[in-house]
């Protein structure tokens, strides 16, 4: 039987972040050979993984990353079931590579990022495995996009430790430091006022049409006459626009001033139209159902109490 010394359990430790005497255990089995141990322990990584998946992870963070001439960006989100876990520095760290990785994919979904090659030869699935395995809760990534543009800048905004994150992009042909500032003014404005559309020409006809019959019915409890519902209604779908659609915003800066309007006013300032292409809000958990928990009854489940 090969001789298990302490500096062997301490760097298979080190490599996989398992516990000691899982270490020296996996180690005996494997007669002393590291790269045998490490696999071992993988497996068990996976077992324990699979055991995790079922508990909910909506806690988290999301990273952004922009490429150095802002022609590239990349948003993620990654969950974890505690806030403790979101701001332990392994998990920050592989967020901020997933967003990296978000930056240059050429995938859609979730499924095919997760079994692209991020650390060596490993993929996004097994790196997460491992680090399940090494912190002790369920993760996931939830969801990514990825932002490229030729002519204009991308740029993003993260709010709250990583609670909110946004990306923009803008689209101009004229060069100028300009682009930044307004792109970064724009995702403070996405981050605070949460729009759900671009321009009105975004807005779901189904979401407008069931506004409608919200504002109408209101405006006939009110007891308003037949004759001015419609005029009414359409007021009100005005109003809507200006709280949903982005360029029809208050601009969070100068609520004089619309979004249309101050990028009219930096258009002309750069000799060139700036328009937004595009831009995503995520934040952290939104839509996700959380577990609520009696910390004591945790407790007293943990220790076996009655």
């Amino acid at each position: 039987m090969a001789n298990i010394t302490a500096q062997m359990v301490k760097e298979l430790r080190e490599r996989t972040g398992a516990g000691m005497m899982d270490c020296k255990k996996a180690l005996s089995e494997t007669s002393g050979d590291i790269e045998k141990a490490v696999e071992v322990l993988r497996e068990k990584g996976l077992a324990a993984a699979a055991k995790k998946a079922g508990r909910i992870a909506a806690e988290g963070i999301i990273k952004t990353y922009i490429s150095e001439d802002k022609k590239n960006g990349g948003i993620v989100e990654l969950n974890c079931e505690t806030d403790f876990v979101a701001i332990n520095p392994d998990f920050v760290e592989f967020a901020g590579k997933l967003s990296e990785l978000a930056a240059t994919t050429n995938v859609k979904t979730v499924e095919e990022f997760v079994n692209e090659k991020i650390d060596g030869d490993k993929t996004v699935s097994e790196v997460l495995t491992e680090l399940i395995a090494k912190i002790g809760e369920n993760m996931n990534v939830r969801r990514f996009e990825k932002f490229s543009v030729e002519n204009g800048v991308v740029e993003s905004y993260i709010h709250g430790g990583g609670r909110i994150g946004v990306i923009v992009e803008l689209g101009c042909e004229a060069k100028s430091d300009v682009l930044a500032e307004v792109a970064k003014d724009v995702c403070m404005q996405v981050a605070a006022a949460n729009p759900l559309f671009l321009t009105r020409e975004f807005v779901d006809n189904e979401a407008l049409e069931k506004e409608k019959e919200i504002y109408r019915a209101q405006a006939l409890n009110e007891g308003k006459p037949e004759k001015i519902v419609d005029k009414m209604v359409n007021g009100r779908i005005q109003k809507y626009y200006k709280e949903v659609c982005l360029v029809d915003q208050a601009w969070v800066k100068d609520g004089d001033k619309s979004i249309a309007k101050y990028l009219e006013e930096k258009s002309k300032e750069v000799g060139s139209p700036i328009q937004i292409n595009k831009f995503v809000r995520f934040e952290r958990g939104e839509g996700i159902e959380k577990k609520e928990e009696n910390f004591a009854e945790e407790v007293a489940k943990q220790i076996g109490a009655k």
